[in-house]
């Protein structure tokens, strides 16, 4: 049987536990496909099992324009250890998708100064930055062009970490909703090659998301974290000591403050619970799984403590959002499950 147009896997009809399962022989998707793009019904889990190494080994040996697809939302996340090494001399486009999801104050210019300024921190150098949204497709005109100007008849090869919309980039770049999109990491399983405007473009598994709170919930949750719309900002002013509960999942404590604030940037689903620091611990105990809703499936937390040391600066939860503070705040307590990357960062914004 031929390969499923949605995610790239072989087609097979003998085992409906397996991926790539389909009851018709005749189909163009997997079963797993098609409950995803009719139901929103994951039927089987692939966001753990898909080898980065294997994936960036596979693109390392490839003549290929690279488009480097990056979720804005998430973007340290989507960041790959050791890239700028790696793909040393291929030329690559980094495309920041889902700028829609950002609030409209981080304009354009910000977000390219932000990303570049982290680029250089990691050592990666690109072609070109473009930035792309799913609700108008924007964008796609200026990815059309810079691959048009840096192809040099070579393949274009579409990697990033899952669910950083490649699939979407692909989607919009066809003009036709042909390949598998959803919430879900791992949508995409196999490599998976096709012809756009004469071009062949290769569609990759998306590269395993580690230490990232997505990895760390049941799927049934990811609709309650991942934001399904424009960010609206939850802004709190501070002048005494303050903890925030992001459900059962994360709690920043901010300690010594005075004429300080706090600004969410997370999905709108998310409660947001405001205490005392020194009732925090009591409270998290008392309310944690019924108020303090949703939580990890590993419930072993670790704290991660700094002084902050510039004017405003970001705590970014990976696969959770991040929030900004400023003004006067002397030490900063970030609660979240283990293995979850947090990172302190100069402010976005």
């Amino acid at each position: 049987m031929s390969q499923c147009i949605g995610c790239g896997v072989h087609l097979q009809s003998e085992d409906k536990d397996r991926v790539g399962y389909t009851p018709k022989a005749n189909s163009e998707y997997c079963q797993r496909c098609f409950r995803l793009m009719h139901y929103d019904d994951l039927t089987v889990s692939m966001r753990t099992g898909i080898d980065p190494d294997m994936v960036i080994q596979e693109i390392e040996k490839m003549d290929a324009l690279v488009l480097w697809v990056v979720d804005l939302f998430d973007f340290e996340a989507g960041m790959i250890p050791g890239i700028g090494r790696k793909l040393m001399g291929k030329d690559i486009i980094m495309v920041c998708a889902k700028r829609d999801i950002l609030p409209s104050e981080l304009n354009h210019e910000k977000i390219a100064r932000f990303v570049f300024s982290r680029l250089k921190e990691y050592g990666v150098e690109i072609k070109g930055l473009i930035l792309t949204s799913k609700l108008h497709k924007d964008g796609i005109d200026e990815v059309k062009n810079a691959v048009n100007m840096l192809y040099k008849n070579r393949p274009v090869v579409v990697m990033g970490r899952a669910n950083s919309g490649k699939s979407t980039l692909l989607n919009n770049l066809m003009g036709k909703e042909m390949l598998t999109m959803s919430r879900y990491p791992g949508t995409t399983i196999e490599f998976n090659e096709m012809e756009i405007d004469g071009i062949t473009y290769i569609d990759t598994p998306g590269i395993e998301i580690e230490r990232s709170m997505l990895m760390c919930v049941e799927e049934k949750e990811l609709r309650n974290i991942l934001p399904s719309r424009t960010i609206k900002t939850k802004i709190y002013q501070i002048n005494k000591d303050q903890s925030f509960a992001i459900g059962g999942l994360a709690r920043i404590d901010l300690y010594g403050c005075d004429h300080a604030s706090i600004t969410f940037y997370i999905g709108e689903r998310l409660y947001l619970h405001r205490s005392k620091a020194s009732a925090a611990d009591d409270l998290w105990c008392k309310h944690y799984g019924e108020l303090f809703v949703p939580t990890p499936i590993e419930q072993t937390f670790v704290t991660s403590t700094i002084r902050k040391d510039k004017d405003k600066m970001d705590i970014v939860i990976d696969g959770l959002g991040w929030a900004c503070i400023s003004g006067q705040i002397g030490t900063v307590s970030v609660k979240a499950p283990k293995g979850v990357n947090v990172t302190f960062r100069k402010a976005i914004i």
